[in-house]
């Protein structure tokens, strides 16, 4: 593989327009990529009772990196100009790596439910840095509707009982990353398809994964289960590279901001999850954030950026 010249860049490596102007298809694809996440911590929960939390996240981000690194070797993709590794990196080092080894390190001792109401803030924050990043200027009914829906999830949290603890500091901190990773994606995936960002991302990654990988199985107890296994396959290639090709591709036709929007649906989808593959108990609070954040996610959709 080599580098492409700057001259013959754009056209081999551009979003066709077709895509980006079906935004009803964008918002299709946006959807599909957070049912997927919406399964991130229910299996992330079901790898940890095999895995160590670095064995997991390594070995995710290897299995999904030969996976990626695969296509684009099977589709002679060429390498991305020079001018867009930085934001690779710090797709890397947000999606690949930071959000899901601080959410791993959350739900030692955290549920999945709690974290998934925590986590729910992601969309507020994607679109604050998306407007720091890229410019973006949503319009007010958009922000009123974003900080509504960001209050609703809020107040599930606080209703839960989950005092401040250390796993909630993990997961602040994961949000912060992720929401950078995010903008930085949805940015390149106007340049070259979503599923090219994550895929060069993740190779990016690997001289780290791959010896993170290494000692973190030679020093942390492995027990192979269906649970364990199923997870960290879910992690690997749901989660971590059809998820994040379909999102990014949303992502780019219909916006960061609106996309983002689209994620407030996330705990909510993760607390079903929790319920049906965990047995974890939902309060009598969820269905009201439900239609809290579904009117939300209703007017963001509607409101012009």
């Amino acid at each position: 593989m080599r580098a492409q010249s700057s001259a013959t860049a754009a056209p081999s490596i551009a979003v066709a327009p077709s895509e980006a102007e079906r935004p009803g298809f964008g918002t299709l694809q946006a959807a599909l990529g957070v049912v997927a996440f919406s399964l991130t911590f229910p299996a992330t929960a079901w790898g940890l009772e095999g895995f160590g939390p670095w064995s997991l996240v390594a070995v995710r981000s290897v299995l999904a990196a030969v996976i990626a690194g695969g296509c684009l070797l099977a589709l002679r993709v060429p390498l991305p100009a020079r001018r867009h590794w930085a934001g690779l990196a710090v797709v890397g080092a947000g999606v690949v790596l930071g959000f899901p080894l601080l959410t791993t390190m959350a739900l030692q001792t955290s549920t999945t439910a709690h974290a998934a109401v925590v986590v729910g803030l992601l969309p507020l924050t994607t679109a604050l840095f998306s407007a720091l990043r890229v410019g973006t200027r949503p319009s007010r009914t958009f922000w009123i509707a974003a900080l509504t829906g960001a209050a609703a999830v809020l107040a599930f949290t606080v209703q839960s009982g989950g005092a401040l603890s250390t796993a909630d500091l993990y997961l602040f901190a994961a949000l912060l990353v992720c929401a950078a990773g995010y903008t930085e994606g949805g940015r390149l995936a106007r340049i070259m398809p979503g599923w090219q960002v994550i895929g060069w991302a993740l190779v990016l990654c690997l001289p780290l994964t791959v010896p993170v990988a290494a000692l973190a199985l030679a020093h942390e107890p492995v027990h192979l289960t269906a649970h364990s296994v199923t997870g960290l396959l879910w992690v690997a290639a749901g989660s971590q590279f059809v998820g994040l090709v379909v999102w990014y591709r949303g992502m780019a036709a219909i916006g960061i901001p609106k996309a983002s929007q689209l994620q407030l649906a996330q705990p909510l989808l993760t607390l079903v999850w929790s319920v049906l593959l965990l047995g974890e108990h939902l309060t009598v609070a969820a269905p009201l954030t439900a239609a809290a954040v579904l009117v939300c996610i209703a007017v963001t959709q509607r409101s012009r950026g």
